[in-house]
């Protein structure tokens, strides 16, 4: 046997990793570029897949040594982690579009029409329609009665933070409406039909009516 000089370090060769970190990033890359990731599910698709990821990875850690079970579970943990941060930028980028959006169109409609349509959509189980109509509806009926500015290009919460000027006492309600508002038209959150209701409530409220949608 040849003796070992003290003086030389001895490298260890590296642990056989499975996968290994190109391979990592390219099945990261690959499988975040299929279309379901666009569908309202992205959170549980992702699940979905790291639960087959982990399947496989603990099927293959059998075959290889410790060491290289241990760095496989290292690199599974860096791919959830930036799972998480890519969705999370994916939410925060879709508030941000909703923030910088417009709430009302060029269309030139009155709040009552907006109102009709939006009572119509509620009718027919459209509760997205309803909810962003009776939105639009609640602050063009404000500007008509001239108690906030005509801002074509203004946000939902611009519009809120006009009205809750106007409005101190249902402030909270007006940006709850907003919030749900940017949710549903930039966010792509389902209205329900309690929210839609909610928002043609505080119409009332705000234009002086008592009575509410039913």
């Amino acid at each position: 046997m040849i003796p070992l000089d003290p003086a030389v370090p001895v490298r260890l060769a590296d642990p056989p990793l499975d996968p290994s970190a190109d391979e990592a990033r390219s099945l990261l890359r690959q499988e975040l570029a299929n279309p379901e990731y666009h569908d309202t599910n992205l959170v549980e698709r992702i699940q979905n897949w790291l639960g087959r990821l982990f399947d496989d990875s603990v099927g293959a850690a059998a075959d290889i040594p410790p060491l290289g079970t241990f760095a496989a579970i290292v690199i599974l943990l860096l791919i959830v982690v930036a799972i998480g941060l890519l969705v999370s930028r994916a939410r925060r980028t879709a508030r941000a579009r909703g923030d910088r959006a417009p709430a009302l169109t060029d269309e030139v409609v009155t709040a009552a029409a907006l109102r009709q349509r939006a009572e119509a959509a509620l009718a027919e189980g459209r509760y997205d329609d309803a909810l962003v109509d009776a939105y639009r509806a609640l602050a063009v009926r404000q500007v008509e009665r001239g108690r906030i500015e005509d801002l074509p290009q203004a946000t939902a919460h611009e519009l809120a933070a006009g009205l809750g000027v106007e409005f101190p006492a249902q402030r909270h309600l007006v940006d709850r409406s907003a919030d749900l508002f940017d949710a549903v038209l930039y966010g792509d959150h389902p209205a329900s039909r309690e929210q839609a209701l909610d928002v043609l409530a505080l119409d009332d409220e705000l234009a002086g009516r008592r009575e509410r949608v039913r």
